[in-house]
């Protein structure tokens, strides 16, 4: 970083959008773009007098496609790189291929739209941008593939649902698990996950993306977990062995009727910056399931979760924090230890297997 703004490189084939982008970001006083280039051969000669703090990279460009020029980058020069797509439903299967290939996240293309629209989703670019700018990456080897400029009112939880009314919910025979994550979630939770197995306690996951890039975000982890894997529709049950994916751009939380569980997917505004937000979910759960529910939070930028899992402890849950050493982005986590959310901070290895313990206390 120079003069303490992070330094960002733009590399799209569209002019249009790489002034665009250009102009989203240095609205943020913080987040100077040091060059905009149209192709990764252009990109690659800026970075060769000059390493970014920060990539946004296309997916489809001419001379080499950005996935391409992201592997190669990842083995010669690691920088945090984030995708940028107008993120199709077929598009999102490339991106999660970039997730893989080492980008820390992946954000929408700016585009003109309503205002209120504009302001929500240049903001998150933005955070996106900055969460990058902190993120660890690490060289891959050869072989490893696979809104307005002025402020804005930070809303919290209380914007979607009321806070828990202090009751401690009855025990019943079926626990639920809620794990909430960010930038670098997408390889985290899929390490959890897997090492779940078939009858796991049902689970409900919030990972801040985009709208599309959850479904294929689900689908792709169905295929390589034991416990079934979807992203989340509103009424649906939460059930032992199965995995409910909060959808990008709608609000998950957890509902109670009688001993059974199940999802409510709803609009609203953005609550820390982010829809879904993982505070909305974690209060649910502290309202809904109490003592019957254990809490997680795990890598990312931000503080989102950081009061929901406080008032899921204080409701009686367990909950625990992903550690530092183990974490892309220590921000999440690190605000809730802050707030005395935690009871206990684990490395991301250990998280399935306390969950598990956890819930059969």
């Amino acid at each position: 970083m120079k003069n303490g703004k992070i330094r960002v490189l733009v590399v799209d084939d569209s002019a249009s959008v790489r002034q665009m982008m250009t102009a989203v970001l240095e609205e943020d006083p913080d987040i100077e773009v040091m060059a905009a280039a149209a192709d990764p051969f252009s990109a690659a000669r800026h970075i060769q007098d000059e390493v970014p703090d920060v990539i946004t990279l296309d997916v489809e460009m001419p001379r080499m496609d950005g996935i391409t020029f992201l592997r190669k980058l990842m083995i010669q020069c690691p920088v945090p790189v984030v995708m940028c797509s107008s993120l199709t439903e077929a598009g999102s299967e490339t991106l999660l291929q970039a997730m893989e290939a080492g980008a820390v996240d992946v954000i929408l293309k700016p585009k003109i739209g309503v205002a209120d629209h504009l302001a929500e989703h240049n903001l998150q670019i933005r955070d996106v941008v900055k969460a990058a700018a902190r993120a660890r990456v690490r060289a891959r080897s050869a072989t490893r593939d696979a809104q307005s400029s002025g402020p804005q009112k930070k809303l919290t939880a209380d914007a979607v649902l009321p806070p828990p009314s202090g009751k401690a919910m009855s025990r019943t025979t079926e626990m639920v698990l809620c794990l909430g994550a960010s930038t670098g979630g997408t390889e985290a939770l899929s390490e959890v996950l897997q090492a779940l197995p078939a009858n796991a306690p049902g689970i409900v996951i919030v990972q801040h993306m985009p709208e599309n890039f959850t479904r294929a975000f689900a689908k792709r982890l169905n295929t390589l977990c034991e416990v079934d894997v979807k992203e989340a529709a509103d009424g649906d049950a939460v059930l032992r062995g199965h995995v409910l994916i909060a959808p990008g751009g709608k609000h998950t939380m957890l509902e109670r009727q009688g001993a059974r569980y199940h999802v409510s997917v709803r609009e609203g505004p953005l609550v820390s910056r982010h829809r879904p937000s993982v505070d909305v979910l974690f209060r649910s759960a502290a309202r809904s399931a109490g003592s019957n529910a254990v809490g997680v939070i795990m890598t990312g930028m931000g503080d989102d979760g950081a009061r929901g899992l406080l008032e899921m402890k204080q409701a009686g849950a367990i909950t625990f924090a992903q550690d530092e050493a183990t974490s892309i982005v220590f921000g999440m986590p690190k605000e809730a230890i802050a707030r005395g959310a935690a009871d206990r901070v684990i490395p991301l290895g250990q998280i399935a297997r306390q969950m598990l313990a956890a819930a059969n206390r």
